[in-house]
């Protein structure tokens, strides 16, 4: 079967490699599309600091069931999406239900090969069914879970005012979600592109651009009192430190980047707005199932996904989806 390697930062290598031998309790799955996110992105350029190379990458996908293991839910040919994060079970965060930040997390993709091949075999607890749905929209669930559980965990509500530094895909299920619970939402992202996507097609009230002049943009459209809620997207550090400043007092800063560097704040001004400060990691199956609930009732926009290409052509073309002027917002993978 045709996988793809990333076998150091900035090479791509295409293989053939033996059909996967599923273990006890997993399922094997033809893989059919996986979308390309962030994270891959990081890979491809070295800034990851889960993972050790080489590694096949992809871990949002969509897949047809292939084989499955006795008595199982599943059955062959079901359209099914798969939570990448493959927990313990059994560790202090999987006992409170906190299985994306699990001890002994083991990410597809990431901590282990994931979906840029032809079949992969994965435990059936977190393979799950995707009836109702496209392929190519099962294989955008994962992104936007990652948004849903920020919104859940900052406890996002209706009349506040929310903040979204980072309009990639990570950051518009940021935007999407906190819009559902009645959140009036403001973009900031260096990418004139991406504001434009998410004031025309995600329904931000306003996307400010980085640069001179952008603080007192944000101070005027919350009346200078800022933001209840700030979420940071960018997977950059000085961004992430510079978010603080745009916490309401009493409000709360939510970091879903995961960076190689230490990230500091200026204490007295965070102890003045007591601010909460807090991480996002991953998503849960609750997560999961509000996506998964929102696409069926038609409450997740159309167009997320923006570019795609073979399995085949990604050690040729993935490199053109760092390039900003390709106005990349999902690209997918066909398997």
């Amino acid at each position: 079967m045709l996988t793809v390697v990333c076998d150091t930062p900035g090479t791509l290598r295409a293989e053939e490699r033996a059909m996967p031998s599923p273990a006890a309790g997993e399922v094997l799955l033809r893989v059919r599309r996986v979308g390309i996110c962030g994270t891959d992105l990081h890979i491809f350029a070295g800034r990851q600091p889960y993972l050790q190379y080489p590694r096949v990458m992809g871990h949002e996908l969509s897949a047809v069931v292939a084989g499955v293991p006795p008595g199982s839910r599943l059955g062959e040919g079901d359209i099914v999406y798969v939570m990448p994060y493959l927990s313990c079970g059994r560790c202090v965060a999987c006992r409170l239900g906190r299985t994306n930040c699990c001890v002994a997390l083991q990410v597809l993709g990431v901590h282990r090969d994931g979906a840029f091949t032809e079949y992969l075999s994965v435990p059936e607890p977190f393979v799950h069914k995707a009836d109702g749905l496209t392929l190519d929209q099962a294989a955008m669930i994962e992104f936007l879970s990652i948004g849903a559980h920020a919104v859940r965990r900052a406890q996002v509500h209706e009349g506040q005012r929310v903040l979204v530094v980072g309009a990639g895909p990570i950051g518009m299920g940021a935007i999407i979600f906190a819009r559902l619970r009645g959140a009036t939402v403001v973009a900031l992202d260096s990418r004139p592109d991406r504001l434009a996507f998410a004031s025309r097609v995600l329904g931000t009230r306003a996307s400010v651009p980085v640069g001179v002049g952008d603080v007192d943009q944000l101070a005027a459209l919350s009346g200078n009192d800022f933001y209840d809620v700030v979420f940071d997207a960018t997977g950059n550090p000085a961004a992430m430190e510079r978010g603080f400043r745009f916490v309401a007092h009493a409000g709360t800063y939510v970091l879903i980047s995961v960076v190689s560097a230490d990230i500091t704040f200026n204490d007295p001004e965070f102890h003045k707005r007591e601010t909460t400060l807090l991480g996002s990691r991953n998503a849960t199956a609750e997560d999961f199932e509000t996506v998964v609930a929102a696409m069926r009732e038609g409450r997740v926009p159309a167009g997320l996904n923006t570019h795609r290409m073979a399995l085949a052509d990604v050690p040729e073309k993935f490199a053109t989806l760092l390039d900003p002027d390709a106005g990349v917002v999902k690209a997918i993978v066909e398997c």
